[in-house]
């Protein structure tokens, strides 16, 4: 019986995007989970999975902490003493990497987004991209979630180790089903993020204040966590006003879907692959999304949805427009296009089973 550690900065995202790998590990290892405790913990320990809670500022720079996290890291992973380390998101990548690779330990690496501070040019991408480089160089195999984000360290050179580019996390087609699509003249649109400016909730925003004035049959759902004041702020007005319908974090994704008639997501922050959109077309949702890796894969164009330019209202007006020109058959019919994508290219079965066997 091996023993499988599995690293991330928070308990709750393997939970709901490793689940199923989590799953088939226990069978026959024994599996450990080092995170910060944000939810699901016991439903872990009760698939039989052993858990170290760690504490960790997920957007930390001050190089002493860093240093003591790597220590950190180094002192947990030798405690526990693994066969195998799966690491997720970039600071387990990058630290958890390192701590593995000074131990003799191998481990395998997934970039779920390289995040801002590596993807954009400038002083922080000097200091994070070698750090990425280091925490990588003896990974025993790296996982992509988009082709950019692989064409990128490649041209880097930060990628010394076998590499493979995966379907994101893929998509449990089971635990979001095909849904029948609404009935009726009113026409619901929902966004699902944290409630933040790179996400594109500023776009999201400006285009139901126009859309409903314009057509007051439709309905404007705004899902996620906010813990900035000044869009709290907007969220409320907005809210009473009835532009929109803000529902704070959801647990029931599945539920808000039976409900709405297409997603909107237009990101322009550096996702892996977007779950969010994955999700939608699960369960049968058209999709409008942005022109950038972890999403364009997602979206064929007047197939399953549309594709709009980053950070641009107008365009986004634009292609809302052109869904409500469509009929109901035609926008169930985009829905049904998505369920079939996912299940051809992003079933979460692919996933695990890429993992089991890199772990052999």
């Amino acid at each position: 019986m091996k023993t499988v550690l599995l690293v991330s900065n928070v308990s709750s995202g393997l939970l709901n995007f490793r689940r199923e790998l989590i799953e088939e590990l226990v069978k026959e290892n024994k599996v450990v989970i080092l995170a910060k405790n944000t939810g699901g913990v016991e439903e872990c320990k009760a698939k039989g999975c052993e858990f170290h809670e760690f504490f960790m500022d997920t957007h930390g720079t001050n190089p002493i902490r860093e240093f003591k996290l790597l220590s950190a890291y180094k002192k947990e992973i030798k405690n526990i003493s693994p066969d195998v380390v799966l690491t997720y998101t970039i600071k387990p990548n990058v630290y958890a990497g390192m701590a593995c690779a000074s131990l003799g330990i191998p481990y395998i690496a997934n970039i779920t987004g390289l995040g801002t501070a590596v993807e954009s040019s400038g002083m922080m991408q000097k200091i994070t991209l070698p750090l990425y480089k280091y925490g990588l160089r003896k990974a025993k195999k790296v996982f992509f979630q988009n082709q950019a984000n692989l064409d990128f360290m490649l041209s880097h050179k930060a990628i010394k180790s076998e590499y493979e580019l995966i379907p994101g996390s893929g998509v449990n087609l089971e635990r979001f089903p095909l849904l029948d699509y609404p009935e009726g003249d009113n026409v619901s649109f929902v966004f699902i993020a944290r409630i933040m400016k790179e996400k594109g909730i500023d776009q999201y925003l400006e285009a139901a204040k126009y859309i409903k004035a314009k057509y007051p049959q439709t309905v404007f759902h705004v899902c996620g966590n906010c813990s900035d004041e000044g869009y709290a702020k907007l969220l409320k007005e907005l809210n009473d006003n009835g532009t929109i319908i803000y529902h704070g974090k959801i647990s029931d994704v599945v539920g808000m879907h039976k409900v709405s008639c297409c997603t909107i997501h237009p990101t322009y922050y550096p996702e892996g692959m977007s779950n969010v959109l994955l999700e939608s077309c699960a369960c049968g949702r058209p999709i409008i999304t942005t022109d950038r890796p972890g999403c364009r894969e997602i979206v064929d164009d007047g197939v399953n949805g549309f594709i709009v330019k980053q950070k641009d209202s107008h365009d986004l007006i634009e292609k809302i427009e052109n869904f409500l020109s469509l009929s109901s058959e035609e926008r169930k019919n985009m829905g049904i296009a998505g369920r079939k994508k996912v299940e051809n290219e992003f079933d979460r079965n692919i996933v695990t089973q890429k993992y089991l066997e890199a772990i052999g």
